[in-house]
């Protein structure tokens, strides 16, 4: 955004390669003809050094996975530090196709082999569809990959509570796996409500823990350090004692996946002052306060979130997930505004050529789906919840998360959290 000047040396620092060159070389041929092989060659070293000069201040999860995207060279796994996902291979509106898709470029990337779970026939058939009937057989072959039949699965639009119906549904079958000990966590894009209440119903709550929260993590301004926001849907209404818990369940996961030594606890709230909130907020400031487990670092301000200034911010599932909505409208309106701000006329329109690919990198890199999923703390056992419109690369990198928090003892961790003293409502 600030990046654009109006000089040539700028235009050497954006725009990829393949791209930038075609684009620019399209605008260039409109202007003069001698122009397009000059331009062409500019271009072509100007993407050269974008990869490695231009960083935007945003915290991308997958930079090392997409910038490895057309790497044919991955590093090799040793298939003996490889460790059981459990997927549910028919949850999410473009399952299973994305869904299988992405979990074939994880097994080439991730120390993980994946127990994909779904309706035998609809899975061969999308596999045929794209074209990945021959990475998928030698997938198999080689034991990275296992398919686990499973009866009708649970749609989109379906109550939450189908799941007791749907015994042999993929949501379930792919929980049970984790609850026999066959895989160490599971990964769902489809109906968020169903696969809390299979988590509850199969898996149970960790003991302590009142409420189960889903736990985002979102962008801040160090590329490096995101901060996770819980509560972002699964509790609407909340007590005190909720947020408490919230508070706690996130400490240990930020402090044992995200490496964090000693993260910083904010309460989302309309002002830093320990008077300022609702009854909810006041009461819940006490709470924490007087935790002696964590690092409470004071209320924080809507405008504090992506600040850096916490590791963890706990609020009510209603805020929470109004602010993941807005989160996930930022990079598409961004965009849009600053491809209506760029320059116009001739020189504006090779500058909006260089840009244009940068811009939709941007996008990407703010849009939540693309940073895979949100994870659903206070069960026993690892599950992460990924957008309903995950595609391949949102899969791989939800899949990179849970492979995280398995492979960090968090659930030892959990575990051993005591029920917090009784406050009454």
């Amino acid at each position: 955004m600030i990046w654009y000047r109006r000089n040539s040396a700028v235009t050497s620092l954006v725009g990829s390669a393949t791209n930038s060159a075609s684009a620019a070389g399209n605008v260039a041929g409109n202007v003069a003809g001698n122009v397009v092989s000059s331009a062409g060659s500019v271009m072509s070293n100007a993407g050269s050094m974008a990869g490695s000069v231009l960083q935007p201040l945003v915290f991308d999860p997958l930079r090392q996975l997409q910038g490895n995207e057309n790497n044919t060279t991955a590093e090799a796994i040793n298939d003996s530090d490889r460790l059981w996902v459990a997927v549910d291979g028919m949850g999410g509106d473009q399952a299973p196709g994305a869904i299988l898709d992405g979990c074939l470029k994880a097994i080439e990337r991730l120390p993980i082999r994946i127990k994909f779970v779904g309706e035998t026939k609809k899975v061969l058939a999308a596999a045929e569809d794209i074209g990945l009937s021959e990475l998928f057989n030698q997938a198999t072959a080689c034991g990275l990959l296992e398919l686990v039949a499973s009866g009708p699965s649970v749609g989109m639009n379906e109550e939450a509570t189908v799941v007791r119906r749907k015994r042999d549904a993929s949501i379930n079958l792919a929980m049970d796996l984790v609850k026999k000990g066959e895989a160490l966590a599971m990964y769902s894009a489809g109906n968020s409500g169903a696969m809390m209440a299979s988590a509850i119903f199969r898996l149970g709550r960790l003991a302590g823990i009142d409420r189960p929260a889903i736990g985002a993590l979102f962008p801040t301004k160090d590329p490096g350090k995101p901060v996770l926001v819980l509560d972002v849907g699964a509790n609407m209404d909340c007590k005190p004692i909720y947020l408490h818990q919230f508070a706690l369940l996130g400490n240990i996961y930020s402090r044992d996946a995200l490496q964090v030594t000693q993260p910083r606890i904010g309460l989302l709230n309309i002002g830093e002052e320990e008077c300022k909130g609702n009854d909810l907020a006041l009461r819940t400031h006490e709470l924490l306060s007087q935790e002696n487990r964590l690092d409470f670092a004071g209320n924080c301000e809507g405008r504090d979130v992506l600040s850096g200034a916490f590791d963890v911010v706990v609020c009510d599932g209603f805020t929470g997930n109004v602010l993941l909505k807005f989160l996930e409208s930022v990079g598409s309106v961004l965009l849009d505004v600053l491809r209506a701000e760029l320059p116009r006329g001739r020189r504006g329109k090779v500058g909006s050529a260089f840009l244009r690919s940068n811009l939709k990198r941007i996008k990407k890199r703010l849009d939540h789906a693309e940073h895979g999923g949100a994870l659903l703390l206070g069960v026993n056992g690892i599950c992460v919840i990924g957008h309903g419109s995950s595609k391949a690369l949102s899969v791989v990198s939800a899949l990179r998360l849970a492979h995280s928090a398995a492979s960090h003892n968090v659930m030892s961790d959990l575990a051993e959290l005591q029920k917090p003293a009784a406050v009454s409502a």
